[in-house]
C-alpha cells in the first residue's frame, strides 16, 4: 500500500503487466489503484506481490476520443440521453474511458435540445463535454453535413449554445472564412471553450488569424479542408507550424494514408497530434444503412459514406483500433511506438481538452487503464479503478 493511501486507510489494488506505458517509460511494471485514482506506479518488480498479475499484457492509460460521434447503432447529434449511454458504453469498452459526444450541423433549436438533452451526461461525468462540429462550416467542405443547415455564425445564436446545458459545450469546430468566423473564434474563446478549425477552405493567412485569434485545434487535419499547395499552403500548414494548436487525424487508414500522419509526427516532433474515431451510429454494427444527422449513411465493408453523394461519413473505428494502426505504421522500435501511440491517443487530446485527471499513468490521476493482449487487442478496461470487463466488446 502507498503512503497516500495509508494514510486514507484506501484499499488497494495492485497490478503487475509485462508492458506498462507511462510518460516516463516503457517496460515490466506495476500501477497501484486506491479506489478511483492511481496511487502508484513504478517499472520492473512491484513492491509486493501483485493482486492481479496481468502476464503478457500491455498496460496502457484510458483512451481520451475528443471526437465521436455515436456507435453500436446510435447518435449522440440525436439528443436522446439513453441512446448516448449506449454509444458510450460502447466505446468505453473498447478503451474509450474519455469521450465528447460531437454533434453535426443542424437548425437553432435542435442543436438547443441536443445540448440540454447530453447535459446531464456531462455533468454525471460520462460525457467530458459536447462538441458542436457545425453548423458554422463552408458549403464547399461540408462533408457528412447537411448543406441546408450551414449558415454564418450568429453571436446570438452562439451566446445561447456556450451557455446551454450549464456550459455542457466544450469545443465548437467552425470554417472562420464564414461571416463573422474571426469574431467567432474570439467569443468561443472568450467563453473558456476550445475553438477548432475546420471544414473549411480558408487560406493559410486567414488560418494563421483565426488561431491569433484564439483557435486551438484543427479538426480531423486534410479531411473536409483546403489541400496543400505549393502557392497556397492552406489551412493544414498554418495549423501544423503553430505549437499552440493540437491536430486531429483519424488513423484509421482510410481518413489519411500512413505515410502521412507518420510525415506530420516527424514535422511535429511527435507532439500535438490527437488520434480522433469520428466513428458515427455504425460503430461495431453490421454493413447496412443508418443516418449521421438528417443524412442517409451506407456502410459497405465497415466504411461509411453519404449515400447520396459518396462522400466519407464519419468512420466506424473504435479507438483500440486507432492504437494498434499507430504502432503497427510506426517505423519505431515497439517500446517508442508503444509509447507514440499512448501520446495520440490519451495524453494528447486530454491535454487539449484541458483535463488534467486523465490521460496518463500517474499517481493522482483517475485510475483509468486499458489492458491490451500483445496484439493489442483489448483484454479488459477499468474506468476510476472499476474493472468493465462485463460490458459488450461489440464489433
Amino acid at each position: 500500500m502507498s503512503a497516500g493511501a495509508a494514510r486514507t486507510g484506501t484499499a488497494t489494488t495492485l497490478l503487475a503487466a509485462d508492458t506498462v506505458v507511462t510518460p516516463a517509460a516503457v517496460g515490466p511494471g506495476w500501477v497501484e489503484l486506491a479506489g478511483s485514482r492511481i496511487a502508484a506506479a513504478g517499472m520492473g518488480a512491484p513492491p509486493r506481490r501483485a493482486d492481479v498479475d496481468l502476464g503478457d499484457a500491455v498496460l496502457v492509460p484510458g483512451f481520451v476520443d475528443m471526437h465521436v460521434h455515436g456507435g453500436a447503432g446510435a447518435a449522440f447529434p440525436d439528443g436522446d440521453p439513453e441512446q448516448a449511454l449506449q454509444a458510450v458504453r460502447f466505446h468505453r469498452a473498447h478503451g474509450s474511458t474519455t469521450m465528447m459526444a460531437s454533434l453535426v450541423a443542424a437548425s437553432p433549436p435542435q442543436l438547443l435540445r441536443a445540448v440540454d438533452a447530453l447535459a446531464d451526461l456531462v455533468t454525471d461525468g460520462e460525457l467530458a463535454g459536447v462538441h458542436l462540429e457545425g453548423p458554422w462550416l463552408a458549403a464547399a467542405r461540408c462533408g457528412a453535413h447537411d448543406p441546408g443547415q450551414l449558415r454564418d455564425p450568429d453571436p446570438k445564436e452562439l451566446n445561447r449554445l456556450l451557455r446551454a446545458g450549464d456550459g455542457a459545450v466544450r469545443m465548437v469546430t467552425l470554417a472562420p472564412e464564414r461571416a463573422g468566423g474571426l469574431n467567432a473564434v474570439r467569443r468561443i474563446a472568450d467563453a473558456g471553450v476550445i475553438a477548432a478549425l475546420g471544414h473549411t477552405d480558408a487560406s493559410y493567412a486567414l488560418t494563421r488569424s483565426a488561431v491569433a485569434a484564439g483557435a486551438r485545434v484543427g479538426t480531423h487535419l486534410f479531411n473536409a479542408m483546403a489541400p496543400v499547395h505549393h502557392r497556397e499552403p492552406g489551412p493544414a500548414v498554418a495549423l501544423l507550424e503553430d505549437a499552440r494548436v493540437t491536430v486531429e487525424l483519424v488513423t484509421d487508414g482510410l481518413h489519411v494514408h500512413p505515410a502521412l500522419w507518420e510525415h506530420v509526427l516527424r514535422s511535429t516532433k511527435g507532439q500535438r497530434v490527437a488520434a480522433v474515431t469520428d466513428a458515427m451510429a455504425a460503430a461495431g454494427m453490421p454493413d447496412g444503412e443508418y443516418h449521421l444527422g438528417p443524412l442517409r449513411v451506407a456502410v459497405t465493408d465497415r466504411v461509411a459514406r453519404v449515400a447520396d453523394t459518396g462522400t466519407i461519413a464519419g468512420s466506424t473505428a473504435t479507438t483500440d483500433a486507432l492504437f494498434a494502426n499507430i504502432v503497427r505504421h510506426a517505423a519505431l522500435p515497439r517500446e517508442e511506438a508503444l509509447s507514440r501511440a499512448v501520446a495520440m491517443t490519451a495524453e494528447t487530446p486530454a491535454r487539449a481538452l484541458g483535463l488534467t485527471e486523465v490521460g496518463a499513468i500517474e499517481p493522482g490521476r483517475r485510475a483509468d487503464l486499458v489492458v491490451l493482449d500483445p496484439d493489442l487487442r483489448v483484454r479488459d478496461v477499468y474506468r476510476a479503478g472499476i474493472r468493465l470487463s462485463s460490458l459488450p466488446l461489440a464489433g
